[in-house]
């Protein structure tokens, strides 16, 4: 299953001198695989220790941190031997032992030739951190071309990234986009979709759920064991909470995700804001933050940390949670739904290291996302789910705020490469954005 991430850490690898490595991303999205088998394959040897299922092998961080002894100690607990050279030393789960998260200090200033690499689903929960003294990335689950990719359809994957705009890429690109609407990109539920081909489509349907069922359950019963001092049941109560929230029908009064409803008693920011905290730094949760009145750059100084969307950090997840079938999901009837559109895009700009995002918001109008371009010029994006491409709170944007150009993401082929002022594009190319603001 290829990475898009993979990318970096073999230019990470090529280099004389580095850092270690610092994957961080929420549980189950693949970071051991992406370290151990695709980076690990250009190693003569990898040697892991994973601090979440064999808790002793901190005892090799208990005395001195310089990097020969804590090697030297490694391979005493492993009997394996290390060879700086031309090996790669994991140490997976590393949030469980913070005498290793403090020794890639160490490892970075004295040994800058070694090849260390470090993960973590709880890397933001963390007491103290080795600031600057590490190369960092987050692991998101696969994003819609890492999908394509598993899918193992070179004509397909080839239309998408040439960005194909015939009907018949359109037609079979929809298609698999709707798909990955149902499996989401958790490497377990991906790998099970396309290895179970030859079954009944029931058949597959139901192990993805039971997947997702079990992805769920076991973030809910992390909550209890990482939340430290904040309230374990508030987290839980968020996460439940963002999919209703996402999917609340939107009046003249009413805006979403003011809290309404999630937790008895509570319903102010202020009251929220620690597990919202945790959901974010744990990766579980994506924050749009919107803006009022006339956007400017950058945009980061005028978001009010108390008026936040929260998003789900996979949209497979986020359908299973909220229980819509694999057959609504396919149905052209599904199109209204368009939240679920918005927390693909939001997923493929975090992909991007776009993340928080912002949108828009002027009395009862919306627009989903906002960005700010090189020149410093902010550029509207609406997300239309279906078909239907008709925008009024794009056309009220544009009648308040006069923007250099406009872009669209729907259900449509959308308009040719020679437009480059009221630009639409199909919602499976979002990856490209960038490209085009």
């Amino acid at each position: 299953m290829k990475r898009l991430l993979l990318e970096k850490l073999l230019a990470w690898k090529a280099q004389e001198t580095r850092k270690p490595l610092l994957i961080d991303g929420a549980r189950q999205s693949g970071k051991t695989y992406l370290l151990q088998t695709l980076l690990g394959s250009e190693f003569a040897n990898v040697l892991r220790l994973d601090f979440l299922e064999n808790p002793q092998f901190a005892d090799a961080f208990a005395g001195s941190l310089s990097p020969a002894d804590v090697l030297s100690n490694i391979e005493l607990l492993t009997g394996q031997v290390f060879n700086p050279a031309t090996d790669l030393l994991i140490l997976d789960e590393i949030g469980e032992c913070q005498r290793a998260v403090t020794s890639l200090k160490y490892f970075a200033e004295k040994a800058p030739t070694y090849h260390v690499a470090a993960s973590g689903s709880n890397i933001g929960l963390l007491n103290s951190f080795p600031v600057g003294k590490v190369e960092q990335h987050n692991l998101r689950p696969l994003t819609f071309q890492e999908f394509l990719w598993a899918a193992n359809e070179p004509a397909l994957v080839q239309a998408f990234e040439s960005q194909a705009q015939s009907a018949a890429a359109h037609t079979r690109l929809f298609d698999k986009l709707t798909d990955y609407y149902f499996t989401g990109g958790m490497p377990e539920a991906v790998a099970a979709w396309f290895d179970r081909k030859e079954q009944s489509i029931v058949e597959r349907v139901a192990r993805i759920n039971q997947i997702h069922s079990n992805l769920i359950d076991g973030y809910k019963r992390d909550f209890g064991k990482y939340a430290g001092k904040t309230d374990a049941q508030l987290i839980e109560a968020v996460f439940n909470g963002i999919p209703s929230q996402l999917s609340a029908a939107i009046d003249q009064s009413v805006k979403r995700f003011k809290f309404k409803g999630v937790s008895a008693r509570k319903s102010r920011y202020a009251e929220f804001e620690s597990a919202i905290t945790w959901l974010h730094q744990c990766r579980l949760a994506l924050k749009n933050y919107p803006i009022e009145g006339h956007p400017r750059s950058p945009l980061s100084a005028y978001q009010k940390d108390s008026m936040v969307k929260l998003f789900l950090f996979d949209v497979g997840l986020l359908n299973h949670m909220l229980n819509t079938s694999y057959k609504e999901i396919k149905q052209q009837g599904y199109e209204y739904k368009g939240y679920i559109a918005e927390n693909f895009v939001q997923q493929e700009l975090a992909a991007l290291s776009i993340e928080p995002s912002f949108s828009w918001n002027d009395a009862r109008a919306e627009i989903e996302f906002i960005v700010a371009n090189e020149s410093g010029q902010i550029v509207p994006i609406e997300v239309k789910s279906g078909m239907r491409t008709r925008a009024k709170s794009l056309q009220s944007y544009i009648e308040k705020c006069n923007p250099h150009k406009t872009i669209k993401l729907t259900g449509t082929q959308g308009s040719p490469p020679q437009e480059q002022k009221n630009i639409v594009m199909p919602l499976y190319f979002a990856r490209y954005l960038p490209e085009r603001w």
